[in-house]
């Protein structure tokens, strides 16, 4: 049975709720399915301070003591996560914000390897494409393997053609959700990913030294030599591309 946790970051009820109970509805046609709910409204996140200790030292050195851990272990318990939220101001919920902002350590450390990721936005008139756009790359950045989210236009009262259409975009995302969620191998990385990766590893290597975290996270994960966060066959052309970021990064680094 696979574990699903969708986070909503939105304090009522009523639209991104009835919309993640409608997608879990679809998920469980396909298979059986752990499914929970991780209302954001009901943890203690408080505000990053910009102190960077989780960057340089390590996250257990945080100065915030609340439940910021206990929604890591929430996703690292999960063999896929959705996040969810309204389109406020044309950007996340404060809540999902805030979520991402005290995550922010795992972009230099990525671990959320074979786990799927999807979002799902609800919005009034527009501009939840971008949201989508910005949550995915997040997802990315975190180490998940993506599956394309979707927008649910929710104004009200609602027509029963844009409930039929909404209907309709909640089955094809939950779909493509199953579909990732159920993939037997990590997939392998994008061109753009696989940059990210080389320049990065590349870069930590020529400019940083024991004492960052980062630096001895790379050299214990054997991140400095492997062709990828994970093992996985990259191909002849992603190989030669790949030596060619990593010359990149060395001169990135030089011109720091």
């Amino acid at each position: 049975m696979k574990k699903v946790t969708a986070f909503i970051g939105n304090y009522q009820k009523h639209a991104t709720y009835e919309a993640i109970c409608e997608f879990e509805k679809n998920l469980k046609v396909y298979g059986e399915i752990d499914f929970e709910y991780v209302f954001l409204k009901d943890y203690r996140l408080e505000y990053c301070r910009g102190c960077k200790l989780c960057f340089n030292k390590g996250e257990e050195y945080c100065p915030l003591k609340d439940d910021r851990d206990v929604l890591i272990e929430k996703m690292s318990s999960s063999d896929g996560v959705i996040f969810a939220t309204p389109n406020y101001a044309f950007q996340v919920s404060a809540p999902m914000k805030n979520l991402l902002d005290r995550l922010a350590f795992v972009f230099h450390r990525p671990r959320f390897f074979g786990k799927t990721f999807t979002a799902v936005v609800n919005q009034g008139i527009y501009g939840g494409n971008s949201i989508v756009k910005y949550l995915s790359s997040m997802g990315e950045n975190f180490g998940f393997q993506v599956s394309k989210g979707c927008v649910l236009t929710t104004l009200e009262p609602r027509t029963e053609a844009a409930q039929q259409k909404m209907t309709r975009e909640i089955k094809l995302a939950s779909a493509r959700f199953y579909k990732k969620l159920m993939r037997p191998t990590a997939p392998a990385p994008s061109f753009f990913r696989l940059m990210m990766f080389r320049i990065s590893r590349t870069s930590i290597k020529s400019m940083l030294n024991d004492e960052y975290l980062d630096y001895r996270h790379y050299r214990e994960k054997g991140w400095f030599e492997s062709g990828y966060y994970y093992l996985v066959p990259l191909g002849i052309i992603k190989k030669t591309v790949g030596r060619g970021f990593d010359l990149l990064g060395k001169l990135m680094a030089k011109q720091h």
